[in-house]
């Protein structure tokens, strides 16, 4: 048996972490109830104290219990399921979901209602969804989740790629893994060997806190990256655990070195038993701001609300544009100083061209068939109105 397989063998078990934490055994159990409790020795080994970053990520709190009107599927996955391994909500793309488990479990998991079931997410499904990626030819793009795809056998990782690779009209696949985070031991040279087969290859991975970059988890992502596979980071935004502007740009700065660039931070999805972990948007906005111009542009990630009930990733930015029209556009920068853009010529020209147009139409009462109602001309031209006294 792999080394990787056997360590998966060995995890923590409840009575260790009863012991070390001073937490009752049958609260453990309890908290068990809502999202299994399963952390590799390796990940186990990086928590310094009680309710360290580390910690707080994979041990169950009793604050888990309470509900704050939060979702068990905050992302509205289920709606978007045509069928049980599909989530197909962008156009061109969709998230295929292949491995029920994950090497240990994130007590924030947007899928806790899902992961650790096979009777819900199974590789006996793996079919339709073939087939409905088959069928679906504006699908280019396919992500590869859970669950943690990398907890499945080497073989079945090659004929899923395979398959993939071999419709016509998917052009990128990418894989979502928390492993090399997680048991980086799992990146051996044979999975590197399939996976290189299989470019355009992307992997996501998943570190939430620089101290989860150790010298084995750098390794493992050096591997990836020598076979040529494009790494990004998605890390979630947590209370506790990066909610600090210094902390995270520790983190982005590890993650460039370990040649991965850094993609998302997420704002904590509204999971039921997760209030805890949850963090105010503006938190997320500040740690933006403390980066933008502060440090390189390659470590700054989108920060972004995967908006509830399947309005997908909207991007959160600080107020950087404080005015446009026509004639420029205000900004202000890192620092707070204000600067001026100024609008193509010909364009402020065209503009000037257009207004003259409208004002015609609103004098003359005109409300011919081929343009639109006089009340927009109307509309338009007093705009223009109050913007060129504003602007005098």
């Amino acid at each position: 048996m792999e080394k990787w397989k056997k360590m998966l063998l060995n995890t923590v078990t409840l009575e260790e972490i009863s012991e070390r934490f001073n937490i009752p055994l049958d609260k453990l159990k309890s908290l068990s109830e809502r999202l299994g409790i399963k952390i590799t020795r390796y990940y186990y080994s990086l928590i310094k104290e009680k309710d360290d970053p580390i910690y707080k990520q994979v041990i169950p709190d009793e604050m888990e219990f309470e509900k704050h009107n939060l979702m068990t599927d905050p992302l509205g996955e289920d709606k978007d399921s045509p069928v049980k391994s599909i989530v197909h909500r962008y156009p061109d793309r969709c998230l295929f979901l292949v491995s029920p488990f994950c090497a240990s479990y994130c007590r924030f998991c947007t899928r806790s209602r899902k992961v650790g079931d096979p009777d819900k997410i199974n590789l006996s499904f793996l079919d339709d969804g073939f087939n409905y990626i088959r069928e679906h030819k504006e699908i280019r793009d396919v992500i590869i989740s859970g669950g943690d795809p990398l907890m499945l056998d080497d073989s079945i990782i090659d004929k899923i790629l395979g398959t993939l690779r071999s419709i016509e009209h998917i052009q990128i696949i990418r894989i979502g893994s928390r492993m090399p985070c997680f048991l980086p031991h799992r990146i051996t040279n044979k999975l590197v060997k399939i996976l290189r087969k299989y470019h355009p290859l992307y992997i996501n991975v998943h570190f939430n806190h620089p101290d989860e970059l150790t010298e084995n988890a750098v390794k493992a992502l050096a591997k990836l990256a020598n076979a040529g596979i494009p790494l990004g980071n998605q890390t979630v935004l947590l209370k506790g655990v990066n909610d600090d502007p210094v902390v995270m740009k520790q983190l982005l700065h590890k993650l460039l070195m370990a040649r991965v660039r850094p993609y998302y931070i997420y704002q904590a999805d509204m999971v039921e038993g997760t209030e805890h972990l949850r963090t105010t948007v503006q938190k997320g906005i500040e740690i933006i701001k403390s980066l933008r111009g502060w440090t390189s542009g390659i470590a700054i990630p989108h920060f972004v609300i995967d908006a509830p009930n399947g309005g997908g990733k909207i991007p959160i930015l600080p107020k950087y544009m404080l005015q446009l029209n026509e004639n420029e556009t205000i900004l202000q920068n890192y620092e707070g100083k204000k600067f001026r853009y100024v609008q193509p010529y010909a364009q402020r020209n065209e503009m000037k061209k257009f207004k003259k147009v409208c004002k015609e139409i609103f004098e003359k009462n005109l409300n011919p068939t081929n343009i639109p109602l006089k009340s927009t001309y109307s509309d338009l031209y007093q705009r223009t109105e109050v913007m060129e006294k504003k602007n005098a």
